[in-house]
């Protein structure tokens, strides 16, 4: 499975972006496809993540900002970025998995992307 993620930038806080992460090659039994972050000095963390029946998990510091959707059709989860704080900035990871939950967990994800910078300023 490769995992193609697009759409990160540099904007100012308060802007929006959107993330896009296509999957391809051996993609059945792929369930859950989720957005990590990692920012610098800091640990990888969960930020959004869905299933094949739409089930998501969203971070308590982004639930009210960014929203997670699939296109199942395109093997792609986008996550929409509104109200950017510069504390969002981070190299975002594409994560995909067999769980038949958005999990949380790291361990849950079989494949990654190869990460997209965002960068917010103030």
């Amino acid at each position: 499975v490769q995992l193609q993620a697009s759409g990160g930038g540099l904007v100012q806080a308060g802007g929006s972006l959107r993330l896009s992460c296509a999957a391809s090659g051996s993609i059945f039994g792929i369930n859950a496809m989720g957005w990590y972050r990692r920012a610098p000095g800091k640990q990888r963390e969960l930020v959004a993540a869905i299933t094949s029946g739409g089930a998501t998990n969203l971070a308590d510091s982004v639930k009210a900002r960014f929203t997670i959707s699939r296109d199942n059709a395109k093997n792609t989860v986008y996550l929409q970025m509104n109200s950017l704080k510069p504390e969002d900035t981070a190299v975002y990871y594409c994560a995909a998995g067999p769980s038949n939950w958005p999990s949380g967990s790291d361990y849950s994800y079989d494949y990654w992307g190869q990460g997209t910078q965002v960068t917010v300023s103030s």
